[in-house]
This record gives structure tokens, C-alpha cells and sequence, in this order.
């Protein structure tokens, strides 16, 4: 059978049905550059794995996208995870989150705490509860994945409590003030234990305008207002390494934390969605009808975690020193000089400081004034209580009163007729 069918291929050529070879060529070499496209597209996966067993994990951001894989891929390990969420852990949805992630994971030590990132005053009352613990709390790691953006043509806006920039609260002040009032809890951690912050980062930093530049509602943008909050977390997280490393143990031996800076790639997350359809239905729309391109180009959130569970997972990097910035699973280079400037960290540092504790002490008064105030209508409605009940007594009292009035005015008539029926009788009788 073999040899005839190759006898007729020699004699007769290829059968009429048989697609033409210039066709299949094409379609073949199609299929291979968009999957060659998808495979570069996609980044490099983490090869690294590590036993998370009886170590703690802080998260922010570990409930959608990168954060909530990388919650996952850890609380798989065998990690004791505390995700930070806005939420409280009564809320149905995160109720719901912490169960199915307990119940895939196979592990129980799945915690939520509520901390909003837009409050000061939230994270201040998280870690101090951390720090406070005698004796010392575990913590072998914290992933701040929690970021905002505004979508391109959106208005600047403000925190309701201090009313700072909701971009720059949320993806760098949050991330400062959190690691600032935590620090006693990462030095106190055992010289033998492998703690590491990691912080992921955008590519967009590398456009964000100085720090030092005048930075105010007239030159104030979407694009700029991230890439400006990425590129102080980076210049923050270089001064945090170092402000770790100058601290003497007292065991005299060396620092055993590290700061590593991860960038996942542009991703299919939540965020990523919200910036290409600029927040409208009409962009949504044009998203899903050019959804196949975005995925073709676009890494999915695990891909996108990969990164970041390298900078989790690679046993070598606890023989590394910190500030590292990691992309594609691989140690690359800053793209700016600034990043490293001790000059620019510490006026960022002490800007942020000032800020803080201005926006902090602001705070204060309003939730002072406001609990005054409380107490003030808490006491006016408790004095209108008691004067509802005073007057319902002494209404009652009247009705009581009139009641008896009413009762003894009708029994005397009753006497008076009886007394008039027996006179009656007895004028009758004689």
C-alpha cells in the first residue's frame, strides 16, 4: 500500500484535494509567528520552588490579578497568609475568597485583615497591633501588590480622610507608612530566618517626571501620577534597604532582610483593563472586540506572578544582597540614575514624613470633632428619650387620672340615681 501510494505521487503528482503546498506554508508559518509571538509574549516562567511551610506572608492586593496568584502559588507551598484587604473579613465576597483559596490550597492558615490603603490612620492601627505583640510575631515575608490608577481622561482625586492624591496615597505612601511602623517587627526576626519585602513595579517609572519637580493640578496626569508613584517606591525601597542595613542586631550579626523590586509585565489584570478602556462601556466594547490582540500580546496575571514568585522562591538570593530588581525571573539593570541617588531618597523620605504626620494629625481633629459630635447626638437623642418618657409618664398619669375622675364622677351619679329611686319609692309608699 505504502509503495503504490507513493508510485502514484510520483507518476500522477499530488491528488486534487490536497491542499496546495504554497497554502499550507502560509497557514503553517502563520500559526508559527503567532505562537511564537504568544511564547515571547508570555515572559519566562520561575523554576525556582521552595518549602513556605510554618513561614508568614503579609499581602496586600491578594485578591484579584498578580496578587491573588501569587496568595495562591505561596498558600500552596504551605504559607500562613494574611492578606490585607479594604474589605473587613465579614464581607461576603472575601468570606467566599478565603474559603475557596483555603479549600484549593489544602491550607487552613488563610487570614484576612481589614487595612484601607486610602487611610493613614487603617494602617497605623494594623501595624501597631503587629508590632505590639509580645513576644514578636513571625513574619518571613511582605508583597505589597496593591496599586490603583486613574484611567486615561479621569479627574484627580483625593482621600476622604487627609485628602492627599489617591494615586500617590495609595501606591507608595501607603507602602511607606505600612513598612515604616513594621520595621521593629522585621528587625526583631531570628538571624536564621529568610525575610524578604518584595515590591512590584512598573516599567512606566522609567517616563515618570523627578521627584523634585513641581508636581501640581496644572501638569497632573493620569500616566504621570503612576509612573511618579512607581518611581518613588523605587527610590523608597533602595533608602528602606538601607535604613535596614544599618541596624546592629544585637547579636552583632548581619541584617537578614532583604528588599527586592519585581516587575511582572504588562498583564491582563483588573488595572490593565480599567487603563485601555479609559473607565468607559464604549472602551469595554472596543476591548472585547480587539480581546484576541490584547491576549496575544498581554501576559496572563500567572505569567505575570512569575516575577514575583522568583523574588519569593529562589533559594540563592538569601546569600544576595537587597535592592535587586528583578524582571522575567532575572536580575536587570535601573533604568535611571535617580533611583540610587541618596540626595533624592532623603528628601523623599522626609517629605513623605512631613506629610504623614501633618495628614495624620489633621486626621486626629476631624475624628475628635466627629466623636464629639457623636457624643453630642448620642446626648441630645438620650435627653430626648428621657423627655419622651417624662411625658408619656405624665400623660399617663393625666389619662390615669382623668380615668378615675371620670370613674368616681360616674359611680356618684349612679349613687345619686339610686338615692333618687329610693326616695321615690318611699314618697310613694306613704
Amino acid at each position: 500500500m505504502p509503495l503504490k501510494l507513493l508510485s502514484s505521487l510520483v507518476m500522477s503528482g499530488l491528488p486534487p484535494w490536497f491542499p496546495e503546498p504554497m497554502r499550507i506554508v502560509k497557514v503553517g508559518s502563520t500559526i508559527g509567528a503567532l505562537a511564537l509571538t504568544k511564547w515571547y509574549a508570555s515572559g519566562s516562567t520561575c523554576r525556582a520552588d521552595r518549602d513556605m511551610h510554618g513561614r508568614v506572608v503579609i499581602i496586600t492586593g491578594g485578591t484579584t490579578g498578580i496578587g491573588a496568584i501569587t496568595a495562591y502559588e505561596l498558600a500552596n507551598r504551605g504559607a500562613q497568609i494574611v492578606l490585607l484587604t479594604r474589605q473587613p473579613p465579614t464581607d461576603p465576597f472575601l468570606a467566599e475568597f478565603v474559603d475557596d483559596l483555603r479549600d484549593r490550597t489544602n491550607n487552613q492558615l488563610i487570614y484576612a485583615e481589614q487595612v484601607d490603603l486610602a487611610s493613614l490612620h487603617s494602617i497605623r492601627q494594623f501595624a501597631t497591633r503587629w508590632v505590639d505583640n509580645v513576644p514578636p510575631r513571625r513574619l518571613d515575608m511582605i508583597i505589597l501588590c496593591a496599586a490603583t490608577l486613574t484611567p486615561p481622561g479621569g479627574r484627580r482625586s483625593k482621600t476622604p480622610e487627609a485628602g492627599i492624591e489617591t494615586t500617590w496615597m495609595v501606591n507608595f505612601l501607603a507602602n511607606f507608612h505600612l513598612l515604616g511602623i513594621l520595621s521593629p517587627a522585621i528587625r526583631a526576626q531570628p538571624f536564621d530566618r529568610d525575610v524578604r519585602i518584595i515590591i512590584p513595579t512598573c516599567s512606566t517609572y522609567i517616563a515618570s517626571p523627578p521627584l523634585d519637580a513641581p508636581f501640581e493640578d496644572k501638569n497632573w496626569s493620569p500616566g504621570a501620577a503612576y509612573a511618579r508613584s512607581k518611581l518613588a517606591l523605587m527610590v523608597f525601597a533602595q533608602a528602606y534597604q538601607k535604613h535596614l542595613d544599618a541596624y546592629k542586631r544585637p547579636d552583632q550579626l548581619p541584617m537578614n532582610a532583604r528588599v527586592f523590586l519585581a516587575d511582572p509585565g504588562y498583564t491582563r489584570t483588573a488595572g490593565m483593563m480599567r487603563w485601555l478602556t479609559r473607565g468607559s462601556l464604549f472602551g469595554l466594547l472596543l476591548y472585547m472586540l480587539v480581546y484576541p490582540l490584547v491576549w496575544l500580546l498581554l501576559k496572563s496575571p500567572l505569567m505575570g506572578a512569575q516575577t514575583i514568585l522568583y523574588a519569593a522562591l529562589e533559594g540563592s538570593l538569601v546569600r544576595e544582597p537587597g535592592g535587586k530588581l528583578f524582571k522575567e525571573c532575572m536580575e536587570v539593570d535601573y533604568a535611571r540614575k535617580d533611583i540610587k541617588d541618596e540626595e533624592v531618597a532623603k528628601k523623599l523620605w522626609e517629605a513623605s514624613d512631613k506629610l504623614i504626620e501633618k495628614a495624620e494629625k489633621e486626621a486626629a481633629v476631624k475624628r475628635a470633632k466627629q466623636k464629639q459630635e457623636e457624643e453630642k447626638k448620642k446626648e441630645e437623642e438620650k435627653q430626648a428619650k428621657q423627655v419622651e418618657e417624662i411625658e408619656s409618664l405624665v400623660d399617663a398619669i393625666s389619662k390615669g387620672k382623668k380615668k378615675e375622675a371620670e370613674k368616681a364622677k360616674a359611680k356618684a351619679n349612679t349613687a345619686n340615681k339610686t338615692k333618687k329611686g329610693k326616695t321615690g319609692k318611699a314618697a310613694g309608699s306613704s
